[in-house]
């Protein structure tokens, strides 16, 4: 039997200086790459598992799976998803106000972790990942899903013409922000996805990025660092 894990970092805690500070997790946004390797490293014996066992991505918003099956140090480039059914992975999101999506069919044994933006969830990453999990022996009906801190919807403000076009592409993610304007709710429109594929455990980290000082937001800051959701299995 397989015991899943799952964890949403901070900003706290790390060794990059400003405006990344302090625990960017991300080598793609300008910080000091030995801080980063520092961050990853430290992260990694938080949790228990060599810094190799950790697996990151270089995302680039698009429907790209990787499936992982050996410990590696070096990022797996081009692909917003990676999948596992090897104990003691550590699948990890890099995200700044998109949803990070942490999937797991835990009978199975198999993991999924996917960068869910607009562009990415409106092309259809998250069925990609799911479909490469149901290859690997995971079922729909048994996956259990967490959504994590992502900017609200309150605070998403997109053109007329952007929110039209991701709606018609992800239903329910359409909505207005706080002040009236044209939004987004990415997460509500990916729980009627997950919905859909008869993925029905589905959590949602109700903290919203532009909102919470403690966790990284590009539309906020800009310039700014990525904070991480990992989820791994272990032996029970």
């Amino acid at each position: 039997m397989m015991r899943v894990h799952r964890l949403v970092t901070t900003r706290a805690g790390g060794a990059s200086g400003p405006p990344f500070d302090s625990f960017n997790l991300s080598t793609g946004v300008g910080d000091d790459p030995a801080a980063v390797r520092l961050n990853r490293d430290r992260l990694a014996r938080g949790i228990g598992l060599p810094p190799a066992a950790l697996v990151w991505m270089r995302q680039v918003h698009g429907v790209r799976v990787a499936v992982v099956t050996e410990p590696c140090r070096d990022e797996h480039d081009g692909v917003d998803a990676v999948v596992t059914d090897r104990p003691g992975l550590a699948l990890a999101v890099l995200v700044a106000d998109c949803v990070p999506v942490l999937l797991c069919d835990v009978v199975k044994g198999v993991l999924g972790a996917v960068h869910a933006g607009r562009v990415g969830a409106a092309e259809g990453v998250l069925l990609t990942a799911v479909a490469a999990m149901t290859q690997l022996g995971a079922r729909p009906r048994r996956i259990e899903a967490l959504l994590g801190p992502a900017v609200c919807g309150g605070c998403y403000e997109v053109p007329a013409a952007v929110r039209d076009q991701v709606e018609a592409a992800l239903p329910d993610s359409a909505c207005a922000t706080r002040t009236g304007s044209p939004g987004l709710d990415l997460r509500a429109g990916l729980r009627t996805q997950l919905g859909a594929l008869g993925i029905n455990r589905v959590e949602t980290d109700p903290r919203c990025t532009m909102e919470d000082p403690g966790l990284y937001s590009y539309r906020r800051d800009r310039r700014t660092g990525r904070f991480a959701a990992l989820s791994w299995l272990e032996r029970s």
